[in-house]
């Protein structure tokens, strides 16, 4: 952890020198001495260290200075460093200048020069002020902060990026810090612009790519091999499984994933139904371990898109979103899915500022004791507003059905009749949402009458389906009309394999209309729609791979 900064000012080199070694000779051991010979100086200097996340605990500031005075700047300092400790360096006629100072910007103690000796006219009066400042400091954060709006869609992503990936940050909302807006602008260059991304090495991001993030942050963005026995696209249950089991058997194993390990399992507040955790476990958690896991035995997982995939017998290739390829001998797609889009006016406008789609786990703070909707029937829904409705003072859910019993397990159902400030709508669908800059309200209306009536809520959380995330498949790989991939007797024409098939033997269970190219998980046509079931279907492609790979 980084020492708290001791600054202090004055244009006469001399005087700023001596109250420099006579600091450093006395604090050094706890505390950083930062001079700086003008006010105007001095100011950047404090931008520079707000930017940084440093603490600053006190400011020792000639009063006698041209262009502005001690008083003036320390006027426009506390602005950045409320809590800092404030002593002024000052003549004998100074005197009630230091008082007016006292009364205007609540100064805490003038010193006349010469402080000679420091023994007893200098550092008892600075140790009771520190002292004081260290009684009330918050800790300081040396890792990664963020800067920007709650209600920025663009400051959600970050967020959402980086807790996804595990990545400790520092929340600075310009909504509810006054000083955040000023920081914003003068990391940005005098533009405003949001979110700002401050690193502990002193460099800053603004308005990031999802790709630039991982890069700084260290996550894997490049391939390190040449070549792969089995390249995974996509990081959900099915695809960490997979990578797992090929990886442990020896397999050499690349995992794409353009977001973060998990998929939509990975949002999911708590999974109670999965084997081996009585108590349930967070979508985020197993994500966590499997990756770690994988990464154990050897596979590498990179933070990229894939955007296509080809076939160049014997070989198979994936095409990333920076252009390179992943060459290797097999594939296994298991994208997962996407959200499916709300069609309600206004719904887009408000993206970020109240409107999420799925559980937005890393805003549920922002809308403690406050109302939230959900709108959804299935497991995700119901997992996302008992979620919620831990933090929120009530949780509307929105189901276009006459029961939540027929598309969610019963577990959930039976927790959500006894959370006392959970409600559920039934036979409701929602017509618009309304907000000047944050959602206010929701129009919702009954399914069977058409009677509309207002609800008024600070977020709306949707979970209203999804779709397959297959559209790199192309038309290399055969996919039903709403992009779920076909695998084994699926991909059979008349009882026979289809076109382009090679082998001398049917496709495998797992195994698409290309040889060597695999599906598991939510994206493959028929696939159980289940963590458990993806999870199996990936571990059992493995097997398939294997029987594969001695063809090759």
């Amino acid at each position: 952890m980084s020492k708290p900064i001791l600054l202090t000012v004055d244009d006469d080199p001399e005087v700023l020198n001596a109250i420099e070694r006579d600091l450093r000779q006395h604090f050094r051991t706890d505390y950083r001495v930062v001079k700086a010979s003008s006010g105007a100086q001095a100011l950047e200097t404090v931008t520079e260290l707000k930017q940084r996340g440093s603490q600053l605990a006190l400011f020792l500031v000639d009063e006698r200075m041209p262009h502005m005075t001690g008083t003036q700047f320390l006027s426009e300092a506390i602005k950045v460093y409320p809590d800092a400790r404030k002593v002024l360096l000052t003549a004998y006629a100074d005197t009630e200048t230091a008082i007016r100072a006292i009364n205007q910007i609540g100064l805490d103690h003038y010193l006349m020069k010469p402080w000679e000796p420091p023994s007893t006219r200098l550092y008892p009066v600075l140790e009771d002020l520190l002292s004081e400042w260290h009684a009330k400091a918050r800790p300081t954060f040396d890792g990664i902060r963020v800067a920007g709006s709650s209600l920025s869609q663009a400051s959600f992503a970050v967020k959402d990026f980086l807790a996804s990936n595990h990545v400790p940050y520092q929340w600075l909302d310009m909504d509810n810090e006054s000083t955040v807006r000023d920081l914003l602008s003068g990391a940005a260059g005098g533009a405003f612009r949001q979110p700002l991304v401050f690193f502990p090495d002193g460099t800053t991001l603004v308005q990031p790519t999802t790709r630039e993030l991982a890069e700084k942050v260290g996550l894997q963005t490049r391939a390190k091999q040449p070549f792969y026995d089995l390249v995974v696209v996509g990081g959900g249950p099915a695809g960490l499984a997979g990578a797992v089991y090929s990886a442990s058997e020896g397999l050499r194993t690349i995992l794409v994933e353009r977001s973060a390990p998990g998929g939509q399992a990975g949002t999911s507040s708590k999974i109670e139904n999965y084997l081996g955790f009585p108590s349930g476990v967070s979508g985020e958690e197993l994500a966590r371990r499997a990756k770690t896991q994988a990464m154990r035995f050897g596979a590498e997982i990179i933070s990229q898109e894939a955007v296509e995939i080809k076939r160049e017998d014997p070989y198979r290739k994936v095409i990333l979103e920076d252009g390179t390829e992943l060459t290797g001998y097999a594939i296994l797609i298991s994208p997962g899915m996407e959200v499916r889009r709300l069609a309600a006016a206004g719904c887009d406008s408000l993206l970020g500022a109240g409107v999420y789609y799925g559980a937005a786990l890393t805003e549920a703070a922002t809308y403690r004791g406050q109302d939230v909707m959900v709108v959804g029937g299935a497991n995700s829904a119901g997992q996302g507003a008992m979620f919620f409705s831990l933090h929120a003072r009530r949780v509307t859910m929105l189901v276009r059905g006459p029961s939540i019993a027929a598309t969610m397990s019963q577990y959930l159902v039976d927790r959500i009749a006894d959370a006392p400030n959970v409600d559920v709508l039934t036979n409701t669908k929602v017509v618009s949402v309304h907000g000047d800059g944050r959602l206010e309200s929701v129009t919702v209306a009954d399914s069977a009458t058409g009677e509309q009536r207002d609800l008024s809520v600070s977020a709306m959380f949707i979970f209203i389906g999804t779709a397959p995330r297959t559209a790199f498949c192309g038309d290399l790989v055969a996919r039903d009309p709403q992009g779920f991939v076909l695998t084994g007797r699926d991909v059979m024409v008349d009882g026979r394999p289809p076109a382009g098939w090679t082998p001398a033997r049917d496709p495998y269970l797992f195994e698409t209309n290309v040889p060597g190219i695999f599906s598991a998980g939510d994206a493959r046509h028929g696939s159980g729609k289940r963590v458990a079931a993806a999870v199996g279907e990936g571990s059992a492609t493995v097997s398939m791979v294997h029987q594969y790979l001695q063809s090759v």
